[in-house]
């Protein structure tokens, strides 16, 4: 029989987490550097990755900050570049940054509804191929993409977002069989998580906080720690025989508006 702690182990890999100076991103790095890897921590601000690299590096584990925007392909190559030269290799990926707000369906136009389209999409498309040849020189890895519940729930003023969501997701299924078996391809869907965003929308709007709130079976909102304990699953040999699945972690929701 496995022995269970090991299997969570990622003692000797190397992440890559995007978005990766707040909220979810931070989570699942810190989450990661206490299982035992080493992180390369991207998002677009130099300032918090570097609060996030000193955290990994005071428990013992290797990290480095890389200012990155997602949607520059340059930036991407530089990003894989700099984490194999440093780090050693890239065993897992994080495709976290994203995002897009409400949108009404009578006034977005073509342009608004591509950006959203691309900004979830596309570097998680381009940044999975670019870690693809790292993973396999090192014997395999594993893409954790971070959808939303959204993907799946029918919802006012979501229609962009949502949209985009479901690409990911599907995406990620399709990726899951071009890169077996070397190369596992998941998928979480984050429900309502109080990051720093959710939190402020909630101080403003209490009302619909409370009618969210009275949606979610589980009782709680999420927090970044929910989604960073999925991701280390789908990181580690524990899901060993997992690939191309979406795991929905909302509280239990099933709709929200």
């Amino acid at each position: 029989m496995n022995n269970v702690p090991h299997l969570f182990s990622l003692q000797g890999k190397v992440a890559i987490v995007t978005g990766a100076g707040k909220g979810i991103g931070r989570a699942c790095a810190i989450a990661f550097a206490q299982a035992g890897a080493d992180v390369a921590l991207a998002a677009r601000t130099q300032s918090d990755l570097d609060n996030v690299a000193a955290e990994i590096r005071a428990l013992g584990r290797r990290a480095i900050a890389v200012a990155c925007d997602v949607s520059d392909e340059k930036a991407l190559d530089h990003l894989v570049a700099k984490t194999v030269a440093e780090l050693g290799g890239i065993h897992i990926l994080v495709n976290n940054a994203g995002g897009s707000g409400p949108n009404d369906p009578d006034t977005t136009s073509g342009d608004e509804l591509n950006q959203a389209l691309i900004w979830n999409v596309t570097p998680a498309f381009l940044l999975t191929q670019k870690v693809a040849g790292p993973m396999r020189a090192g014997g395999g890895g594993s893409v954790i993409n971070i959808s939303s519940a959204a993907a799946r729930f029918a919802q006012k003023n979501f229609s962009a977002y949502g949209a985009a969501k479901a690409a990911l997701n599907q995406l990620s299924r399709n990726l899951a069989h071009d890169y077996a078996p070397a190369i596992r391809v998941n998928v979480i869907e984050p429900g309502p998580i109080l990051t720093d965003a959710l939190a402020g929308y909630l101080q403003m709007a209490p009302e619909h906080g409370e009618q969210m709130l009275s949606r979610i079976p589980l009782g709680r909102f999420g927090q970044p720690e929910d989604i960073a304990a999925s991701a280390l699953f789908f990181a580690s040999d524990a899901s060993s025989w997992v690939t191309g699945k979406i795991l929905g972690v909302e509280g239990g929701a099933e709709y929200l508006s």
